[in-house]
């Protein structure tokens, strides 16, 4: 299903990652340290988003099962969906993931965890009264993969650094809105100006930025989770199916927010289904009816990409 070289790519892509993150934390935060005179607010800035990367990290999953109101389920209390996990992580060769439920009719499953040893995968109970056997396979493969490819330890901290960099970005508007006027006239100076007018474009730009990187990101890793679950289940027409189910479904998943829509198999928020999307306006005319400007803003690729990729697969 996996190889090395692949999982050995994403742990190196983790870190380039948070590398450049960091760069634009550390920008924000050296620009705001020169135009208040106060170098205190740059170590500030990168001890913050080191902290909250770290937090992420080891509490990631904890955080999200909360926030989804999932509930843990073992061998006793739902055997059948226990052992499609259990069997598929034989064949992947992975240690068995905790498995929780959220209770919502709407069909929809992630997986969380910042290795394969601390993994979870988290299904509604809508996903397993709606697909058939083979269906939930391919979705639970899906989310395998997911861990298998360390896409989680990406998804996390691109995350948590995303919004790092949109708080650093807020704090420096508001400081020059309503105190950082005062404070570059009183001690003047054209770099100061400069400076300023710099870290207003940066604290505008850099979180669009950081979203659009965390947005493509997540695209590209949830192709590649469905070509691993599919090579893991040797079935692509079951996880393809299981698409079809799940995007066709137009009840919103309750326990889903902003903050975990990305972990989805499916956007919970039905966004990136098609045509009506909250895009319209800004989509063309294509075959596909689809501007690359509204793709740019999904949090997946669209389904119907990803299920013609699944039947164009040779196995």
């Amino acid at each position: 299903m996996l190889t090395y070289d692949l999982i050995n790519k994403n742990k190196r892509e983790s870190w380039l990652l948070i590398f450049i993150f960091l760069i634009i934390i550390s920008a924000l935060g050296f620009i705001f340290a020169q135009v208040y005179n106060n170098s205190a607010i740059l170590y500030f800035a990168v001890g913050f988003s080191i902290f909250s990367s770290l937090i992420s990290y080891y509490f990631s999953d904890s955080i999200t099962l909360a926030l989804s109101k999932a509930q843990a389920v073992d061998r006793n209390t739902n055997q059948q969906l226990y052992n499609i996990v259990e069997n598929l992580c034989i064949a992947a060769g992975l240690p068995t993931p905790r498995i929780y439920i959220i209770d919502d009719t709407a069909p929809n499953a992630f997986a969380t965890g910042r290795d394969p040893k601390h993994a979870v995968v988290c299904v509604t109970t809508g996903i397993l009264q709606k697909l058939e056997k083979t269906e939930l396979e391919g979705v639970i493969a899906h989310e395998l993969s997911h861990i298998g490819n360390y896409d989680i330890r990406v998804m996390t901290l691109v995350v948590v650094l995303v919004g790092t960099i949109t708080l650093l970005a807020d704090w420096f508007m508001r400081a020059s809105f309503f105190g950082g006027r005062r404070s570059y006239d009183r001690e003047g100076g054209q770099l100061k100006t400069i400076l300023m007018i710099a870290g207003l474009i940066l604290a505008i730009l850099s979180p669009i930025i950081a979203t659009l990187i965390k947005l493509a990101v997540s695209r590209k890793r949830e192709y590649l989770a469905d070509a691993s679950g599919a090579l893991l289940t040797r079935h692509p027409e079951g996880l393809a199916r299981a698409l079809e189910k799940i995007s066709a479904d137009t009840e919103p998943l309750e326990a889903a927010n902003k903050a975990t829509a990305h972990l989805y198999i499916v956007n919970p928020f039905h966004e990136d289904r098609g045509p009506s999307s909250a895009l319209d306006g800004l989509r063309t005319t294509s075959a596909e009816g689809r501007s690359w400007f509204a793709k740019m803003f999904n949090t997946h690729p669209p389904v119907e990409d990803r299920i013609a990729k699944l039947r164009n697969m040779n196995l």
